[in-house]
């Protein structure tokens, strides 16, 4: 079966009645399908207007499931967000951008999600809804491993939500790559400071692709808290703050050498953030 709803209702009435697949860009299941043919039910979530579009709430930002990456890159977000919108655009290129949504990566679960790290920075949150209701769950608790979420076969992501964050707050990603695009991150960092009258007063740090899943770096945060907001404020973070990090050996990195990344994006990250840039692939 494949259905594509219009509206939301309908598509929680298909999961409920058939344990479909939930599709929207479809950009990870072709190619993780090779030559076989897809196998299965699906219902196609990327009609349903309701769940595209990145706005600004009183208190929080919402932006829908089926929001795309281009969409992301182009939407008018506090400058918290700068590095949400810097990994939107280096997913893929232009093509899987255009298409792409940010369930999907979420829910696709990988260790080298681009759109982990920057949403962990946001304290986000995801919403899920089913025919028995909608609860919420913070990020890092929804990734529960490597391709692993806590999403029910009857449920279907229908928003990433985060607290509004200050005005002050500003935010960097940096992503290692062997080039430019269409690149698996070896290594991936994401820091957010709020920064006033020079100090900072507030700091978050994420570092992806070395873990099983993306993490928030909480001791090195503390060491940041209360420094002046100046260029080599990066060099306050140490190798011990990334003990908790477990890099793996593959075809694109050894565990030492993402390690050893991991420290200089980040403090790259941080020295840029302070200064107020926001980062890329290097």
């Amino acid at each position: 079966m494949y259905a594509r709803p219009s509206d939301l209702d309908a598509a929680l009435g298909l999961l409920a009645e058939s344990g479909a697949r939930i599709i929207a860009g479809a950009t990870d299941i072709y190619p993780s399908a090779g030559d076989r043919p897809l196998q299965g039910d699906y219902v196609d979530v990327s009609n349903i207007s309701a769940l595209r579009g990145a706005r600004v709430e009183v208190d929080a930002v919402r932006i829908g499931a089926t929001t795309t990456w281009s969409d992301i890159a182009r939407a008018d977000l506090p400058p918290a967000f700068d590095a949400l919108k810097v990994a939107a655009r280096d997913v893929g290129a232009a093509q899987i951008q255009n298409r792409g949504t940010i369930a999907g990566n979420l829910c696709n679960a990988s260790p080298a999600a681009d759109g982990v790290p920057p949403l962990l920075i946001l304290d986000a949150e995801v919403e899920l809804a089913s025919r028995r209701g909608t609860r919420c769950l913070a990020l890092d608790a929804f990734i529960s491993g490597a391709r692993k979420t806590q999403l029910a076969p009857d449920e279907v992501m229908t928003a990433v939500v985060a607290p509004l964050p200050a005005p002050t707050m500003r935010s960097a990603f940096f992503k290692l790559g062997a080039r430019r695009y269409l690149v698996i991150s070896i290594v991936m960092v994401a820091v957010a400071l709020d920064v006033v009258e020079g100090v900072v007063r507030d700091a978050r740090i994420a570092v992806g692709a070395c873990s099983v899943v993306a993490e928030r770096m909480r001791e090195a945060e503390r060491r940041l808290i209360g420094a002046s907001a100046r260029p080599g404020l990066g060099r306050a973070i140490e190798a011990q703050d990334l003990a908790r990090l477990s890099p793996i050996d593959d075809v694109r990195a050894t565990s030492d050498y993402r390690r050893d990344a991991a420290l200089t994006l980040l403090q790259r990250a941080i020295d840029a953030c302070a200064l107020g840039q926001t980062g890329g692939v290097v």
